[in-house]
């Protein structure tokens, strides 16, 4: 047995402004990279990517070593950093905490060697230090390869999905030490080798490698279905070698190394494999197999004028603390390599150890040509991993991804404007799939962040939720013939008045009064005059009641006293379209308070309308929302620092009735003006009409959840403008409601960024959100028998384990 002890054979010389000075000569410049999330690309861009790689890397300096190392580890999810100021962030953060799940990294690394041939003999001692030290300044040719290298990662940087960060110098040292410290942690270690394995303090090492010919396919494309997913209706696209990534959930690495050799020098490497194979071809199936592919690869050479010859190798190393787990884990990577038909080398003893240590970029220059196989830069650029696990945001709501259903946030708000320039959200689903569910999901940790809400429902499925906040909420009920204290005339200081208020006032009594057909300019300024000189004279107790009395006792001399033609303002017809309204009119109790009643909901940061015992009446559901706007613009958005939502809940109730709809427009013209957003909740797109205001409230609408419908998705891609891919994911989605994680899953897109997430909440979260059902009505009795609503929580879920 022996041992390399990384202190005395360090591959590290020195490392200057990014570039890595090797002890064997090389020079090295080390890249993080931060991939697109896994599910989110679709066949074209992965395409797309396959063609930015090629352009990006065809045009280095020859003699450049590019190696892209993804590193896969297993970890458990820390749930520290997650929120826990409240009964329901507690509950969630403990649901999470210490959960399975893999870490990805990816690197790229660029290496100028002195081997400029790149041509080694078989075995090569990787820790001989060169003579030379290290120069006190690049030479030229040095300097051009750094300057070719870092125009590269710009470039990369300047397109869409991939970002390059430089190592610097303590990273590059503490990522070398990880490697050669075989990824164990808390401790350091030494390398041991003997012919039957090799180990790294607790973990023992195994490797299965590309590199021949003979080891690839009859083809290789940048992607293909991923069985998961894909069915006979739609296709759903991942990366050639996915399932050797995210897909195999094992300590493993992947090393995909690129020799960029000159054009002119592999044809004639290939022409003598050939001649060598056909002398051989009759001495078995397999030398006969490899001559066809041999042959394949130099076709296609010589029919691309584009083509860049290389030499490639690609392995996967893996790792376990148990060594008699090693053989499942090599079973599962032949699997994999076997789907994409693909018969990987299986290096024992000294090839073992060649490969572990010439997998770090340093020494990445020294496979010898029996380790590589040649090939056009483009096939070997379909054996690239180019996602990485979903990415959390810096803030916003927490959802969990589709791998591992762990915590993953995302901003949904955008404060800084670089996916969405509005933020107002629709949540799609059919009945019973839970969209009451995920928009209390949804508001509640909008909520807890500190936004105000205003919730328009009328189906009542927030007052569960709203007690967990005592004192903090306000819900507020229609019942018949009583009036809900809102009194859109009341001012503090009526000699006073400013013009924003007259402005709203006179939009209000146009809107009471459906009087669509005098409401333009010239009516709008005579009403706001008729309004300003009410304030005046009538000096207390203004409500609607008052200012029709105003207008009744005055309607002789009020047009000619403000000089305001006849033919602008029919007060006589005002009279008669508000008497509905005053007095013993039909509506009368509406506005029966004078006192303003919205000064109490000031201090409430989550407001509730329940409207469900008007939903199908049209006048009065319209003056409510008219209503409901008055106290929203007096009391709600009266600080426009602060964050604010209102929510419409089944929208589609309220939407029967075309002067609702344009009601909701108003909010989402007037929010542009606040720090806040709209929501709507709707079963079917097609409950919106098609015409210009839903146009309208659709086009400023950039956040898009989607829930499973069985019914389809195409509606919902042609009003929202969905690509494709986004219509595979659509119907990629599955719940499972049975398992021991149940889960729901659901479409999100923020501007143009889309994927599926996966919503799964802690039982004490659950029993926040019912909404409906039996299990609702008891979690409601014993709220009234507690009178709290935690208490009442911890009580039902005990009651539900009982009986299981």
């Amino acid at each position: 047995m022996t041992s390399i002890d990384l202190a005395s054979h360090h591959p590290i010389l020195t490392i200057q402004d990014q570039v890595v000075f090797a002890s064997n000569g090389n020079l090295v410049l080390g890249y993080r990279l931060e991939l697109p999330e896994v599910h989110s690309l679709s066949e074209s861009d992965f395409e797309r990517l396959h063609s930015l790689w090629f352009q990006t890397l065809k045009n280095l300096p020859l003699g450049t070593v590019v190696h892209k190392q993804d590193v896969y580890l297993k970890k458990y999810f820390d749930a520290s950093h997650l929120p826990q100021a409240s009964f329901l962030e507690k509950a969630t953060r403990d649901h999470f905490h210490q959960r399975g799940c893999m870490a990805h990294t990816s690197y790229i690394f660029f290496v100028h060697s002195k081997n400029k041939a790149l041509n080694n003999p078989t075995f090569v001692n990787p820790f001989k230090k060169v003579a030379a030290g290290i120069p006190s300044q690049l030479e030229a040719n040095l300097k051009h390869f750094v300057q070719q290298v870092q125009d590269a990662a710009n470039y990369l940087n300047n397109t869409k999905g991939i970002a390059l960060a430089p190592l610097d110098g303590a990273q590059f040292r503490h990522y070398t030490k990880s490697y050669f410290n075989g990824f164990n942690e808390h401790m350091d270690t030494d390398i041991l080798l003997n012919p039957s394995d090799l180990e790294i303090g607790e973990h023992h090492f195994d490797v299965l490698a590309v590199n021949n010919e003979g080891c690839l396919g009859e083809s290789v494309c940048s992607s293909i279905p991923n069985t998961q997913f894909t069915s006979d209706a739609f296709s759903f696209h991942q990366g050639f070698i996915d399932g050797l990534g995210l897909g195999l959930h094992e300590n493993h690495i992947v090393n995909q190394i690129l020799y960029l050799d000159g054009r002119q020098k592999w044809p004639k490497i290939l022409e003598q494999r050939i001649a060598e194979l056909q002398k051989s071809a009759g001495f078995g199936t397999q030398n006969q197999m490899v001559l066809k592919k041999v042959k394949a690869i130099q076709n296609e050479i010589q029919e691309d004028e584009q083509s860049r010859i290389i030499r490639a190798h690609l392995n996967v190393l893996y790792w376990s603390k148990n060594k008699s787990e090693l053989s499942a884990i090599t079973s599962k990577i032949k699997s994999e390599f076997k789907e994409l038909d693909i018969l990987p080398y299986y290096p024992r003893g000294e090839q073992r150890k060649k490969f572990f240590i010439n997998s770090h970029p340093c020494y990445a220059t020294l496979l010898a040509n029996s380790d590589l196989y040649v090939a056009d830069l483009k096939h070997a650029l379909c054996l690239w991993l180019n996602s990485t696990t979903y990415k959390s945001d810096a803030s916003g709501i927490l959802f969990q991804d589709r791998l591992f259903n762990t915590p993953v946030v995302k901003d949904v708000w955008d404060d800084d404007k670089k996916r969405i320039k509005a933020r107002n959200f629709a949540i799609f689903a059919p009945t019973g799939e839970g969209k009451s569910f995920l928009a209390n999901n949804i508001l509640r940790q909008y909520y807890e962040q500190g936004v105000r809400l205003v919730i328009i429902d009328l189906g009542g499925s927030y007052t569960k939720l709203a007690r967990l906040y005592p004192g903090q909420f306000a819900v507020m009920r229609y019942e018949n013939g009583t009036s809900l204290g809102i009194n859109p005339f009341y001012v503090t200081e009526p000699e006073v008045v400013d013009a924003e208020h007259l402005e709203d006032l006179a939009v209000f009594l146009f809107e009471l009064m459906a009087s669509n057909d005098i409401a333009d300019k010239r009516a709008s300024v005579a009403l706001k005059k008729l309004l300003r000189q009410f304030y005046l004279e009538v000096k207390t107790a203004h409500s609607l009641p008052t200012f029709y009395e105003y207008l009744k006792s005055n309607r002789d001399t009020l047009l000619q006293q403000l000089h305001i033609p006849a033919a602008y303002l029919s007060i006589e017809s005002m009279l008669h379209l508000l008497s509905e309204y005053v007095a013993d009119g039909l509506y009368s109790f509406l506005f029966a308070k004078g006192e303003d009643q919205t000064y109490r909901l000031e201090d409430k940061r989550l407001l509730i309308f329940e409207l469900d015992e008007v939903k199908e009446n049209k006048e009065l559901l319209s003056v409510m929302l008219k209503l409901i706007k008055t106290a929203i613009q007096r009391s709600i958005w009266k600080n426009r620092a602060e964050r604010g939502i209102i929510l419409f809940d089944e929208f589609a109730k309220q939407l029967k009735f075309p002067n609702v709809l344009e009601s909701v427009e108003y909010y989402y013209q007037a929010i542009r003006k606040h720090n806040g957003a709209i929501g709507i909740v709707l079963q079917s797109i097609n409950q919106l009409p098609i015409n210009g205001t839903a146009a309208s409230i659709l086009e400023n609408t950039q956040v898009i959840y989607s829930l499973h419908n069985e019914k389809g998705y195409t509606d919902l891609k042609e009003r929202l403008h969905l690509s494709d891919h986004d219509l595979n994911q659509l119907h990629s989605m599955r719940n499972d409601l049975t398992g021991h994680r149940k889960y729901t899953e659901l479409f999100l897109k923020i501007g143009n960024e889309s994927n599926v997430f996966r919503l799964e909440v802690p039982p004490e979260v659950h029993a926040a959100y019912l909404t409906d059902g039996a299990a609702s009505t008891q979690l409601q009795l014993l709220f009234e028998r507690y009178g709290n609503m935690e208490v009442a929580i911890h009580h039902f879920i005990r009651t539900q384990k009982q009986h299981q």
